[in-house]
């Protein structure tokens, strides 16, 4: 408990002065038509105690640099460094080869994180080209793992129209993903092949979504290229005080491209929340199917997102898995900037995908707050209780302070 200690009041420390720094660099504001500067860094601290392996004390900076320009006829230029330092060592980070250690999936990096051209016009009609930020609908199939320090970003074209009025329509091509393991990893980028559509339409009942992933990733991650087709659809009501939110989705998994293999795999997700005033009560159920052979996959997601924190379930057992969980929030009266203090408690259920086989359980909770407009904080910890000898018991925590401008 000492070490413990001695570490949090170090990261203490250090939190508190990023805040003071950043408040002094918040102090003066350019001008809205000289652009837009990017400046986002976050302190973090991650403690990870598993099972079979030393654990793992993390405490790494990542800051990211950046500039957009003013649009001009439509068009912008935004381009974005990105560099990860790592403060203490005691953690396997993927490539520094302390394999004895709990993984931390935080290396040391400094790349180029975004170079894109964008423009915008009329209709939703809106073309991005280059290295790029992609995040799409709730980031179970595509997104940019944010929660890592070490984005993932994507070599790419997206385009976007929306030619009526309640029907839009994204088409991406992907060329490279450049993966949060840096470039050091053989597995840190991946060539591609692959193409993105979705087609959104708003109805009287809510929002409705189509899409297909066809996914080819080459020699570099053949076994992940996959072509999934899903539709997912939400939508909220207000009845009296509360509100209410139903969401669908359901998604059906097929060899594409370099895979080798042949497979037909299943996904289905349900989720109903109620909002009332400062609280919401959530309940879930997400089942991604096996064959026995491998497990529906998702390769360009922001996993850390789904089936609990302590990121047991990265990739589906070949069994499958069912993750039925519980999720209760409060938010506090809005206080310092303005915002509230989000609580947030989540119990998972792990199965396996028909239900037959328990997996484990797992906690997760957190507290997010800010400071002012450009800094925030966030507590979070997970713990995993194994019921299979595949997945180990596991705590993790975290401690990030966080600045925007």
């Amino acid at each position: 408990m000492s070490s413990i200690s001695l570490r949090l009041a170090t990261i203490t420390i250090s939190a508190l002065s990023a805040v003071l720094m950043a408040s002094a660099a918040s102090a003066q504001t350019p001008p809205a038509n000289n652009g837009d500067v990017i400046i986002d860094a976050r302190l973090r601290y991650e403690s990870v105690s598993q099972d079979g392996l030393e654990d793992a004390s993390a405490l790494t900076l990542r800051t990211r640099l950046g500039y957009e320009t003013p649009a001009w006829h439509g068009f912008r230029v935004l381009g974005e460094v990105e560099g990860v330092a790592q403060l203490t060592d005691d953690f396997n980070d993927t490539v520094n080869g302390n394999t004895a250690y709990a993984i931390v999936a935080d290396p040391e990096a400094f790349e180029l994180n975004r170079l894109q051209v964008s423009w915008s016009g009329a209709h939703g009609r809106r073309a991005v080209l280059g290295r790029q930020r992609i995040v799409l609908n709730n980031a179970r199939f595509v997104g940019n793992v944010g929660f890592r320090q070490n984005e993932q970003t994507f070599d790419a074209l997206r385009l976007e129209a929306r030619p009526f009025q309640h029907a839009g329509f994204t088409y991406i091509y992907i060329d490279n993903v450049r993966r949060v393991f840096g470039d050091d990893s053989p597995q840190g980028e991946w060539d591609s092949d692959s193409h993105v559509l979705q087609a959104d339409v708003d109805l009287p009942w809510g929002k409705a979504s189509a899409y297909g992933l066809l996914l080819d990733f080459g020699n570099d991650a053949p076994a992940q290229s996959n072509q999934t087709y899903g539709v997912r659809w939400s939508n909220e009501w207000t009845a009296g005080e509360f509100h209410p939110r139903l969401t669908l989705e359901a998604a059906t998994q097929s060899d594409y491209g370099s895979n080798p293999a042949s497979f037909d795999l299943g996904y289905q997700h349900a989720e109903l929340s109620v909002r009332r005033d400062r609280w919401t009560v959530a309940v879930a159920g997400e089942r991604l199917e096996g064959n026995d052979a491998r497990g529906f996959t998702t390769p360009l997601a922001t996993l850390h997102a789904f089936q609990g924190w302590a990121d047991v379930f990265l990739t589906t057992p070949v069994d499958g898995v069912r993750d039925l969980n519980a999720t209760v929030s409060y938010a506090t009266q809005p206080w310092l900037a303005n915002q509230p203090v989000v609580f947030t408690v989540r119990a998972h259920d792990f199965s396996d995908g028909d239900g037959s086989a328990d997996f484990g359980s797992e906690v997760d909770a957190s507290v997010r707050f800010s400071l002012s407009e450009h800094v925030s904080i966030e507590t979070k910890a997970a713990a995993f209780d194994g019921e299979d000898p595949r997945f180990a018991d596991r705590t993790k925590l975290w401690f990030a302070v966080e600045y925007r401008y």
